[in-house]
C-alpha cells in the first residue's frame, strides 16, 4: 500500500534538520540512493512500475507530485512538499512524477540495486500481471 511517511523533524533556530535511518523510518534496507533534479517544466519522470523494488520518494526541494496508476486506470495523486515527508511505493504499484517546481530535487531510495529486468515500463503488461 502507498503511504505518506513523517520524517522525525528537529527544529533549530540555525535551520531544521531531518534525519533517516533504517529500520526506523524507512521499511526495508536501503540499496541504491538515486535524486532527480533539473527537470525541465512540463516534462514527466517515471511511468513504470518494479516487479520487486520497493521505493521512498522525498521532495529535499521545491515540490512534484507523484501519480499511482492502478490497474483499474483510477488515480491518487500525492504532492511532495516538504523534505520531512516521503511517499512509500512498494513494489507493483505504476508510478509517475510531473509538476515540477523550478529547483525541484527528488531523492529516491531503493531496496535493491539497478536491475533493468525488474521495470515494467507497459502500463499494459502491469495491469495484466495485477490481475
Amino acid at each position: 500500500m502507498v503511504e505518506l511517511l513523517e520524517f522525525p523533524k528537529i527544529l533549530d533556530p540555525r535551520g531544521n534538520l531531518t534525519f533517516l535511518q533504517y529500520a526506523d523510518q524507512i521499511p526495508f534496507e536501503m540499496k541504491r540512493i538515486f535524486w532527480t533534479y533539473d527537470v525541465p517544466g512540463g516534462e514527466i519522470r517515471g511511468g513504470h512500475a518494479y516487479k520487486n523494488q520497493h521505493e521512498v520518494i522525498i521532495a529535499l526541494s521545491g515540490s512534484f507530485d507523484v501519480v499511482i496508476t492502478h490497474p483499474d486506470n483510477s488515480i491518487q495523486k500525492f504532492q511532495l512538499n516538504r523534505s520531512y515527508y516521503g511517499l512509500y511505493v512498494p513494489a507493483m504499484v505504476w508510478r509517475h512524477m510531473e509538476n515540477f517546481s523550478t529547483n525541484a530535487v527528488g531523492l529516491h531510495l531503493s531496496s535493491s540495486e539497478y536491475n533493468e529486468s525488474d521495470y515494467i515500463r507497459s502500463f499494459d503488461q502491469f495491469a495484466s500481471l495485477k490481475k
